[in-house]
Order: structure tokens, then sequence, then C-alpha cells
């Protein structure tokens, strides 16, 4: 073995929701060989090397199922506004005058610090120059299904909607069988594109085998926008035009009702939950409940932190999910924190379909995992591993991240990442920012 790693509690994440305590879980190359008790483990396999963290509960990384990685350096730029004030009046603007290659390749080391130190391994990215943003997640040593955006309009990276393909069909082919970027299609939204461009994306995706991204039915006015331009919900629309008819991911998908949640269920959509931006922009409240129950696999997200959040610590958005749900539904035993906790791992690898590779600590998937340190005050004492994790566990919990096998943060130290050089440049970056934004 090349690793043993041990914990106090390890939990699994697997489909029996699997405890050990002591645990541990043995790693070759990229790949999980063996997870269960410590001692036996320990008795069975002579690794190279060997983490012991006996007051730390390991897990999966968390899965961040929909973010905007660059949109970092634009943080908090234009808070407490409505959706639509925000991206057309502050963010599209922002973009058109500094998004370049610089920026996201600078952007995305400095969204995937924060993410690897809060416990992220994967996450699902929809921005600009993804290229850029690819080189960036493979420094970081990340995995992460990125997705080039396509819209309507001229954008940092694209003039139309034809070259953003033309980028996107290249992008596709430079990674098309690397082992940490999965790449994506990402038309923005249906109130963004055209249904010859959304349905030249879905054939784009899959020619390739890729996913296609998109958002989808995020705030009321879209769905009446749509429902009055169309003649059906938007959910109904795109089925509709086929745009299902492969893996999809949707992110925030709120305004939708039984009949939406047939259809994304029957094209198994998987689905994107982003409580902190939903609250934030006051969007709405998700039926994720209704959603789960129809067997569509929900994930996590923290969208992007220009203004829709704030920040890419995944572990909030878990307390917020089961929270949201039981306040708005006056039903404390909704969405525990098994539930929630699923949706992070096992549910979200499920909802971004990469189900084969990561999501759950077993025999066989890529050795992405996280170990947390419960010897905090706000950790002890701990009676169920499961709420500790969800209701008080803090991202600056995180000890030791390890994704495809290899140690990327090592006792809250970055270990493929310049930390003081990504801050340093992410000042030089804000400086240009504000100054562009006066002119």
């Amino acid at each position: 073995m090349d690793w043993l790693v041990t914990a106090g509690t390890v939990l699994p994440m697997d489909a029996a929701l699997t405890v050990h305590s002591p645990g541990a879980v043995a790693i070759q190359g990229s790949r999980i060989v063996a997870v269960g008790p410590a001692a036996e483990l320990a008795k069975q396999y002579r690794p190279k090397r060997r983490l012991d963290r006996p007051q730390a509960l390991l897990t999966p990384g968390l899965i961040n199922a929909h973010a905007h990685a660059p949109m970092s350096l634009l943080r908090g730029i234009a808070d407490d506004r409505r959706l639509d004030d925000w991206l057309e009046n502050f963010i599209f603007p922002a973009e058109a005058k500094n998004v370049n290659r610089d920026f996201c390749f600078w952007g995305t080391q400095l969204a995937c610090a924060e993410m690897l130190l809060a416990g992220v391994t994967t996450y699902v990215d929809m921005y600009y120059f993804e290229e850029e943003i690819a080189r960036a997640t493979k420094l970081a040593g990340m995995r992460a299904v990125l997705g080039q955006t396509m819209i309507q309009f001229p954008v940092p990276d694209a003039k139309d909607p034809a070259a953003a393909r033309e980028r996107c069909e290249a992008f596709f082919r430079a990674y098309d069988k690397d082992e940490l970027i999965t790449p994506a299609i990402a038309p923005h939204a249906l109130y963004t594109n055209s249904e010859a461009d959304l349905r030249a994306a879905r054939a784009l995706a899959n020619r390739y085998g890729k996913p296609l991204v998109i958002h989808i039915a995020e705030t009321r006015k879209e769905r009446d926008d749509m429902q009055a331009k169309y003649g059906a919900s938007p959910v109904a629309t795109l089925a509709r035009w086929g745009i299902f008819d492969g893996p999809t991911i949707s992110a925030h998908t709120i305004w939708v009702d039984a009949e939406d949640i047939a259809i994304l269920a029957r094209h198994k959509v998987g689905l994107a939950h982003c409580p902190s931006s939903n609250m934030k922009l006051a969007s709405g409240v998700a039926p994720v409940v209704a959603q789960r129950r129809a067997e569509l696999r929900v994930g996590l997200g923290t969208d992007g932190p220009a203004g829709s959040n704030n920040d890419f610590h995944l572990l909030e958005e878990l307390d917020l999910a089961a929270k949201l749900q039981k306040v708005t539904q006056l039903d404390p035993q909704l969405l525990g924190a098994k539930e929630v906790l699923a949706m992070a791992t096992r549910e979200g690898a499920e909802a971004v379909h990469l189900a084969k590779t990561t999501g759950s600590l077993e025999p066989g998937k890529a050795a992405d995992l996280v170990l947390w340190n419960l010897a905090t005050p706000n950790a002890t004492p701990s009676f169920d591993p499961y709420s500790t994790l969800v209701y008080s566990a803090k991202s600056a919990d995180v000890i030791d991240v390890f994704v495809h096998g290899r140690p990327v943060v090592r006792e809250r130290r970055l270990l493929t990442l310049n930390q003081d050089a990504i801050l340093a440049k992410a000042r030089t970056l804000q400086q240009q920012i504000v100054l562009s934004l006066k002119k």
C-alpha cells in the first residue's frame, strides 16, 4: 500500500451508511483498496506511509455541485441586490472590462485554495476560458467538471454562441481522457440562449459524451417569463427541445412543480441545490424534499462568490440546506444530517455524473478524502458523527485532504498551491478591477 490513513471515526458514505470507529482507508496509487476497522487493516497491509489521526473524522471529499470559480476575484462586488439587477448592472459590465485568461487562471487558484481548505475535492464550474480554469485546477490537484459558458451576447472569450461552441469543442478534445477534469458545455440559461443554440449545445455534448450544465428556474420571474414566451415551464420547454437527452446538471431548479420534477427524474437530470445563494438573492426555496422523493439526485453548491454567495465553504450549505427545509415546511425531521451529508458526497457525485469515480470511500473508487479535527471546542463532545459534521463542525476544522490518492492539504497547509503568491496577485487584480469600474 502507498498509504494507510486511520481516524477515530470513518464515514465511508456508502449505501449502507457504514461507520468504522476507529477506522482506516488503504490507498494504492490513486485508488482506494480497502475501508474498514483500523485494527484489521493495520494487520492486513504494510503501507509505505501512514497518517494517523485518532481524534479526527474521515469522510469522502465534499462535492461542490455548482460554482463560478474565477468570480472569487469579484467577491462581494455587488451585494444585496436582485438577481437581474446584480447580473445586468454589475456583473456583466465588470466581467466585460476585466475577465481574460490571466483573471481566470488566478481567480481559479484563489477559489481552489479556499475549497481545498474547506474540504471540497470536486467542483462543477460554469465560466469563461475554461482551459485556464482547467490548468489552475490541475495545478491545485482538484477534480472538476468544467463547463464552457455559452450565452447569446458577446462575452470575454467568445463573440457569439457559435464561437463559444468552437472553444468548447477544442476544450473537449484537450481534456477528453483526463483523470481529474471532465469538460462540459454550459449554456447559461433558457432566457439567455435561443432554441437553436441550446439544441446545438446538446448535440455537441452528446457527440463527445460530455455533460451539459445549465441554470434552470432560478427565479419566479424566470419561470413566469419563460411560461409566457414558450407556453410551458422552463423544464418542460427544455425537455421538449431534447436538452435533457444526455447527462445534464441543473443549477438551482427552485421554481418547479410536480410535473417538472417528474420530467427531470425521467431524464435523470442531476440537480445542484444552492441554499446560500437562493437565500441571499431571495430567489426562493427549492423543493428539495420532493425532488429527492422523486429519486432525483440532488447535490449541494455554493454558487459564485461575487454576490450570490461570498465564499466556497460547502459545509455551510449542508447546515443551511437542512434547516431551510425544516423551517419552511415546519417539520424538524425533514432532511436530516445523514441525508445532507449524502447530498454533499455520494448523491452529489451521482448528480454531477461522477458516481463511478468519487463520492464515497469504497474499494475501486478514487482516494478523495478529508480528515476533520474533532478535538475543537465547537465539535466537543460528539455523540453522533453525522450531526457533529453538519451542525457543529466548521471549514476551519479540515486538517488533511487527499485527491486522487495525492495529499493536497497537510495540517491545514496547501501542498499544491502557493497561497502567498495567490493572495498577492488577487490584491493586485482587485486594484485593476476598481480602476476599471471608474472608467
